[in-house]
């Protein structure tokens, strides 16, 4: 590790991580880390010492005092340079960082578990490049250190090892080749089984099996657990009996990870070992769809919870799926690299409580039966090259009073609606004339 000659190795990185900088110009930038962000980082060091300072301290004089390890840095930087499908040009690259980090943090445990191993056993590891943590990803030192073991594992509830369901838990689905366990009891009885089907977090890296955590509730709030397993698999974990080979979902999150707690392509699961799974999980799929069932808002049809939807199901499926209730309606395709039209189908009708209705860079056609839509007010239809025509009955819906073409020069807007309408410019028509 680098550190400067004047100085503590703790003084080092408050000085480079935590404490802000002036630019040339004298303009002052922000830190990249607050100073709670890097003593949490430097705690998961097994080889930092605290010298009985608060965690939560943030005084210079407190913190110097903290003798930090010899791979806090390695967590530093490992921290502020995570792991992202999307690239810095892509839209909704910040959001994927922040929840990056977070999930970083989460999992901060771990990590620290994976370097007491490297620490303790790093002499059994090949010589030259394998023995120096720089080398090392997150992923790579797990993959290094997961075959050795610090402590003997046990479980005081043994006696439970070979249940056809753990209390606290149901089986959902029991078919040829997948067992699905859902975990949707929130208390303590579902921490127990989520406990149980991860291993205690030692047959698997689950944080939400991990005992004396809270985060098994914080997931477990926003909707069911689901465990996945062959049951035919003999290849099995002595503490639970349990296959080795695990998954668990949590569709919230958007987060579908094997045993060792890493994201899986959904999309090739549920296309390819585990089809016959498909069709149970839609439904799960459709409660996360809307937001309260009120809204509907995509930005993307490649990432997140609706481009998994619409690659497994199709776009006419998402919209068979989308609850009743719904009042918003935006779908904005800001992905440079998809040129995706959708078919907005005649059921649009079905949502008669519809107020809110965008559609940008998306469609080239628009149904007639949008005027059963006798509470819609706001119809945006910007930036749709493709789009020729709209319905001349858009101009009988008794709510509308705002309609905006922006950006969708090839409309030709029927005389029915300009003769109730007041053109404001730029594509944008107020309706209540």
């Amino acid at each position: 590790m680098n550190t400067e000659s004047n100085s503590t190795k703790i003084e080092y990185l408050i000085n480079r991580y935590a404490t802000p900088i002036k630019n040339e110009n004298g303009k002052k930038i922000k830190a990249k880390l607050t100073k709670r962000e890097l003593i949490a980082l430097i705690m998961a060091d097994p080889r930092t010492k605290m010298n009985d300072v608060d965690p939560n301290a943030t005084i210079f004089e407190e913190l110097i005092k903290i003798k930090a390890g010899r791979y806090s840095e390695w967590i530093v930087k490992r921290y502020l340079e995570p792991k992202t499908e999307r690239t810095p040009e892509d839209f909704g690259y910040e959001e994927e960082v922040t929840r990056a980090k977070e999930v970083f943090m989460e999992d901060l445990y771990k990590v620290a578990n994976d370097l007491k191993k490297f620490d303790r056993f790093k002499g059994k590891l090949p010589k030259g490049d394998g023995r120096h943590i720089d080398k090392y990803t997150v992923d790579t030192l797990y993959d290094a250190v997961k075959d050795f073991d610090l402590t003997l594992a046990t479980t005081t509830k043994s006696e439970r090892k070979n249940a056809e369901v753990h209390p606290g838990s149901k089986l959902v689905y029991d078919g040829k080749n997948w067992r699905v366990i859902e975990i949707s009891d929130n208390g303590s009885m579902g921490k127990e089984a989520a406990c149980f089907y991860g291993g205690n977090n030692v047959e698997t890296r689950w944080c939400t099996s991990a005992p004396g955590t809270s985060w098994f509730e914080r997931y477990a709030n926003k909707g069911p657990l689901y465990v996945i397993y062959d049951p035919n698999d003999t290849n099995v974990a002595s503490m639970t009996g349990l296959p080795k080979e695990r998954f668990q979902f949590h569709f919230p999150d958007n987060q579908f990870m094997d045993k060792d707690d890493r994201q899986q392509d959904l999309i090739s699961l549920l296309n390819g070992r585990m089809s016959e799974l498909k069709e149970f999980f839609k439904p799960e799929f459709a409660k996360g769809l809307t937001a309260g069932g009120e809204k509907l808002i995509i930005d993307s049809f490649s990432n997140g919870i609706i481009g998994k939807f619409i690659a497994l199901y199709g776009l006419e499926d998402l919209f068979s799926n989308l609850p009743e209730t719904l009042k918003m309606l935006q779908i904005q395709n800001r992905d440079t690299k998809s040129d995706i039209i959708i078919n907005i189908p005649k059921e649009i009708s079905r949502f008669k409580e519809l107020s809110t209705i965008l559609l940008d860079n998306c469609i080239s056609e628009i149904p007639a039966e949008i005027s059963e839509l006798k509470k819609l007010r706001f119809l945006a239809l910007i930036n749709n090259p493709k789009l020729t025509s709209i319905p001349d009955n858009i101009a009988d819906l008794p709510n509308l009073y705002f309609l905006n073409l922006k950006g969708s020069d090839n409309v030709k807007v029927p005389s029915k609606i300009m003769d109730r309408a007041y053109n404001l410019g730029n594509g944008m028509l107020d309706l209540q004339k």
